[in-house]
């Protein structure tokens, strides 16, 4: 099986040490959108908050060794599916930011954790938990 993704846009940013986690950010950046998912942006809004699916593109190749990996805010070692390491089977990010303004097709956020020029594969909304029926 082959996948293939293509980037929906960039990261900009100018901030030198991005924050290792967006829990814990208040840096600032953007989201490039390529024009032709501009379209793509209807709805979102200021103070909304997304989430943003990302490449690690400058991490460095996983090996099977990696499986168990101690990030370096803990004394602990863990599973690779257990912690937000960059190094990993697929490198695929996740980061929730909020939304501070959008203009034409640059998306400005706040929370980032994520180098200038990240490569941006999906943007989703981010829902809190509702209840369903069992019907």
């Amino acid at each position: 099986m082959k996948i293939e993704l293509k980037p929906i846009g960039f990261v900009r940013t100018d901030v030198e040490k991005v924050p290792r986690h967006w829990t814990v950010s208040d840096a600032k950046g953007a989201i490039v959108i390529e024009d032709q998912y501009k379209e793509g942006l209807k709805d979102i809004k200021p103070g909304q908050r997304i989430v943003v699916l990302f490449y690690f593109h400058q991490s460095p190749s996983f090996t099977h060794d990696l499986l168990v990996q101690k990030p370096k805010h803990s004394s602990e070692y863990s599973g690779v599916f257990n912690i937000c390491s960059p190094v990993r089977p697929n490198p695929i990010g996740m980061s929730i930011v909020e939304v501070l303004k959008i203009e034409d097709s640059i998306i400005y956020i706040k929370g980032l954790d994520m180098i200038d020029g990240t490569p941006v594969l999906d943007i989703k909304p981010m829902t809190e938990r509702t209840t369903y029926d069992a019907d």
